[in-house]
């Protein structure tokens, strides 16, 4: 079992060895995120190269799950991309198709992620420079019909000097997160920008959303985003 390194979207990765900056290629993924309800079990993601040269692909797909307030990816065999490795010619469009393989049905919600990654150019390497290579990391939903929706209950907690933003999913599905405000009163003590994390159905997830040392007693406000419209609740402070 790995953690899940990479973030959510597309990630530029620095190793040094071959290309420069300019020189980088640019892969592009369309859609960012994959969501298939029972029966159907394939679906196509959008591959393009915007560089002036051919680029080297390479895809992988994870079982997606999440222990302990932390996101993991297990290799697996249930779902497979096809092909799982291509070049892409200058300025190519591509067409890779998602497809679940497994032959159970589907309970509840299936969570993967499609790791797309760009190979670095062996042949175009010179010894001191910085080769910006990218990742993609696609999430793929798999959902029977009648999966129940999130049941998320909300707490604050303090780690150390951090305030913690806790989820727990007693649902099936799972709650997209983003943009994070949490206050007592008048008083702003945490807030996120943008996309926050998800939580899983059955699982439970925490964040960073600011100091410890800025929460009073008493309970808090929380108002977010999320994938299925505006998170507004009251939670506790622990």
């Amino acid at each position: 079992m790995r953690t899940l390194l990479t973030g959510l979207g597309a990630i530029a990765l620095f190793a040094l060895c071959g290309l420069s900056p300019s020189s980088a290629a640019s892969l592009r993924v369309a859609p960012t995120t994959v969501d298939m309800i029972a029966p159907d079990s394939a679906a196509v993601l959008n591959l393009r190269n915007e560089a002036n040269r051919p680029i080297n692909v390479q895809v992988r797909v994870y079982r997606w799950t999440q222990e302990g307030g932390i996101d993991r990816l297990q290799p697996t065999r249930d779902v497979v991309a096809s092909p799982p490795a291509t070049q892409l010619p200058a300025g190519a469009d591509y067409v890779l198709r998602i497809v679940r393989v497994a032959r159970r049905p589907v309970q509840g919600e299936e969570s993967y992620r499609v790791v797309v990654d760009e190979l670095p150019d062996r042949a175009r390497q010179r010894a001191g420079t910085v080769s910006l290579v990218v990742r993609h990391s696609i999430p793929v939903f798999f959902r029977s019909e009648d999966a129940g929706a999130p049941q998320v209950a909300w707490s604050v907690s303090r780690s150390g000097a951090t305030l913690m933003l806790v989820a727990r999913n007693n649902g099936a599905g799972r709650l997209r997160l983003s943009d994070v405000r949490i206050s007592q009163g008048a008083r702003r003590i945490g807030r996120r920008d943008g996309l926050v994390g998800y939580v899983l159905g059955g699982a439970t997830m925490q964040w960073p959303i600011g100091s410890a040392g800025s929460v009073g007693g008493g309970p808090a406000a929380l108002r977010a985003q999320s994938h299925l419209g505006p998170v507004e609740a009251t939670v506790p402070v622990r």
